[in-house]
C-alpha cells in the first residue's frame, strides 16, 4: 500500500470520529428535555388508558405520598405513588382512603402502578362516599 493512500485513509477515520464526537456532544446540549412532572403526568395518563386493574390495599399516607401494596400473577409489589402534582384528587380526610384499592398496572411492568391520577380513582365507592359526606 502507498504511503499516500494510508494518510488519507488515517485522515478519512480520523475525520469521522471526531465529527461523531463533536455531534454526539452537540447533541446532548441541544436535544429536548421533558419536564419531569411532564413525564410524571404523561406516565398516569399511559396507566389509565392501556393499564390493567387488580386489588390492593393502601398501608398508610403522609403528606405527599400513598403507600400500597397488590398482587399480579402471585408476585407481590409494595410501593408508593406521590399525589402532590395532584392532590385535588384526593378526598380531604385522607385517612378515610385506607384500605381496599383498585390498582392500575402496566401489563409489561406490573411494578409500574397507580391508584389516582387526573381522570380516575382506584379508592373504593365506601370510602369515597365517606369523603363525600366528611365534606358536607
Amino acid at each position: 500500500m502507498r504511503a499516500d493512500t494510508l494518510i488519507l485513509i488515517t485522515l478519512g477515520t480520523f475525520s469521522l470520529c471526531l465529527i461523531y464526537i463533536l455531534s454526539s456532544f452537540l447533541y446532548s446540549f441541544v436535544r429536548y428535555r421533558i419536564d419531569p412532572t411532564m413525564k410524571e403526568k404523561t406516565r398516569r395518563s399511559v396507566l389509565h388508558r392501556t393499564g390493567r386493574v387488580a386489588e390492593g390495599m393502601i398501608l398508610d399516607l403522609d403528606d405527599i405520598s400513598i403507600y400500597y401494596h397488590y398482587t399480579v400473577n402471585g408476585v407481590p409489589y409494595s410501593t408508593a405513588q406521590n399525589f402532590s402534582a395532584i392532590e385535588i384528587c384526593l378526598p380531604e380526610n385522607r385517612n378515610l382512603v385506607i384500605g381496599e384499592v383498585s390498582v392500575k398496572y402496566a401489563a409489561n411492568n406490573p411494578a409500574n402502578s397507580i391508584v389516582v391520577c387526573e381522570q380516575w380513582s382506584g379508592f373504593k365507592a365506601s370510602s369515597t362516599k365517606r369523603a363525600l359526606a366528611a365534606r358536607a
